[in-house]
């Protein structure tokens, strides 16, 4: 269904690639995600299309394009985690490409709403926080939110995580509860990448979607428009 366009310009000129899955009859707004470490695999394409199928203008950039252009491992390849993880501490766990996520919300017509994934959990917190032109984020496993527990989002959010992820430990889950205790976060029966391939759990993976598009239909996403 999508297709892989190089139409993110960041802020010096960089374009980065980006995957684009548009919807085929009545549009309910945009959605941006952002990629785990693995970069724009092809679980995440499966998933743009998924959206753009209830209506969802989607694009996943690639965020590590400064690294390697277009690079996406064929969903996890245990031999290149370290170099996908030293990607991913480049950036600051994303606050250094949250110029390349804009990007992606100024190319779509609003209401634009945003999703990540472990490395994009903290992206989309990031991006809650200090991007515009979103109405609602939310955020799978992000593993370094709790490193940014200063950033208050400005758009209704939410956490999804898991209760046996050994990458969030249960102290890291308490600090986000004390530090926003008016933000909503959901636990699952489930370990980190429950939505992935390599930690797939099926009824956390349709849970969580259902909140989320839940986030979305409440805040903008919820009337169609030819």
């Amino acid at each position: 269904m999508g297709e892989t366009v190089q139409v993110l310009s960041a802020a010096d000129g960089f374009a980065f690639d980006a995957y684009r899955a548009a919807p085929g009859d009545a549009r309910r707004g945009g959605l941006v995600v952002c990629h785990a470490i693995w970069g724009v695999t092809p679980h995440l394409r499966g998933l743009a299309d998924s959206f753009a199928e209830d209506g969802y203008e989607t694009l996943v950039p690639s965020l590590f394009d400064r690294f390697q252009q277009g690079f996406a491992t064929a969903d996890t390849d245990p031999a290149l985690y370290a170099q996908q993880d030293g990607f991913a501490r480049a950036t600051q766990w994303g606050a250094e490409v949250l110029d390349a996520v804009q990007a992606a919300i100024d190319t779509l017509a609003p209401p634009v709403f945003l999703l990540g994934f472990c490395f994009g959990g903290t992206t989309a917190w990031l991006a809650s926080a200090r991007c515009t032109g979103l109405s609602a984020v939310a955020s799978y496993y992000g593993g370094q939110i709790v490193d940014y527990l200063s950033e208050t989002p400005r758009v209704p959010t939410l956490l999804h995580l898991g209760k046996t992820d050994e990458l969030i430990p249960p102290a890291d889950v308490e600090a986000i509860r004390a530090a926003h205790p008016d933000l909503p976060v959901y636990m699952y029966e489930a370990g980190h990448a429950f939505v992935a391939p390599n930690g797939f759990h099926a009824d956390s993976a349709r849970l969580s979607r259902l909140r989320t598009v839940q986030l979305f239909a409440r805040n903008g996403g919820g009337r169609a428009e030819a």
